[in-house]
């Protein structure tokens, strides 16, 4: 349980961005779960079920747990869980019928066009994983993916002729998803060029990144990639693979792109979920009112 425990609070870093403080919320609460459970004779995650989260509320309750705390360990038991069911870590989801509390999100951090170019110049084309993880950078950037739908797509979702590809998601949803030409030029050169190299006929299973073993990259090693070429490209930001994501979007809505657009390119079921990044443009306005109106400054 604690292996899963660290991943998630990973995740929650890494691609959500969150604080520190709250990363830390999120792990106290699931832990004094974890502890519930133990004195319950519940080691298995599997195991543990929605009568069993009631009854940790029911015993937190006659402590006099307060209103806000308890929708704190409801935020921090549903997101875990969630990750839990979405990666098939479980096979069913406890907290389906507890209600939430809506989070305060904050901004993403966004790189910007020159930021991008930067790092999309730093890998060495000239060798086969220099090629991969510039086409890697590429189609992310490109098509907004998330690092589990970059991970798991294959040769199969890509219809390269017609310029869109085929992603699966959150819940297996599939979404098709357009593609630039900056990336498909990219991934005929990686086909040609490394994938042909990197290629195991008895492991690879039609997977289109692969690893210098012939299997899929992991998550981390996406993590990795960027990370390095961003440390190369001498950023100055915290910079993760779910940041090319938000730049996706963000450079989307900065374009005029409609919101449902978006919203349907990146696979989100609620179109508050990709508001975010219409403040993310109001910050952009107000610095261009900055920069160019006479009296802005």
């Amino acid at each position: 349980m604690v292996v899963l425990l660290k991943e998630f609070l990973i995740v929650l870093k890494l691609e959500l961005n969150l604080s520190e403080n709250t990363i830390n919320s999120y792990k106290t609460d699931i832990l004094k779960l974890f502890s519930f459970c133990d004195l319950c004779g519940v080691s298995d995650l599997d195991n543990i079920s929605d009568k069993l989260i009631s009854h940790y509320f029911l015993e937190q309750q006659k402590t006099g747990l307060s209103t806000a705390t308890t929708a704190r360990y409801i935020s921090s038991f549903k997101s875990f869980f969630n990750y839990l069911h979405q990666n098939r870590y479980i096979h069913n989801n406890p907290t389906e019928k507890l209600t939430s509390s809506r989070r305060y999100r904050k901004l993403p951090i966004v790189l910007t066009v020159s930021e991008i170019d930067r790092i999309l110049n730093v890998p060495d084309t000239s060798n086969p994983l220099g090629l991969r993880d510039r086409t890697i950078l590429e189609v992310m950037y490109s098509s907004g993916l998330r690092v589990s739908e970059l991970l798991d797509m294959k040769m199969s979702d890509l219809f390269l002729n017609d310029e869109v590809i085929r992603v699966t998601g959150k819940g297996t949803k599939q979404r098709i998803v357009p593609i630039g030409s900056s990336a498909i030029n990219w991934l005929h050169k990686y086909f040609l060029y490394s994938r042909t190299i990197l290629e195991n006929k008895l492991k690879s299973k039609n997977v289109v990144f692969l690893n210098s073993r012939g299997t899929k990259l992991s998550r981390m090693g996406i993590w990795k990639i960027v990370d390095f070429y961003t440390k190369e490209a001498k950023i100055q930001k915290e910079v993760h693979p779910h940041t090319f994501r938000h730049s996706f979007a963000t450079h989307l809505v900065e374009g005029g792109a409609d919101l449902r657009a978006v919203q349907e390119m990146l696979g989100h079921a609620d179109i508050s979920t990709t508001q975010i990044y219409t403040h993310v443009d109001r910050d952009y306005i107000k610095q261009v009112h900055r920069e160019f109106h006479p009296r802005g400054k």
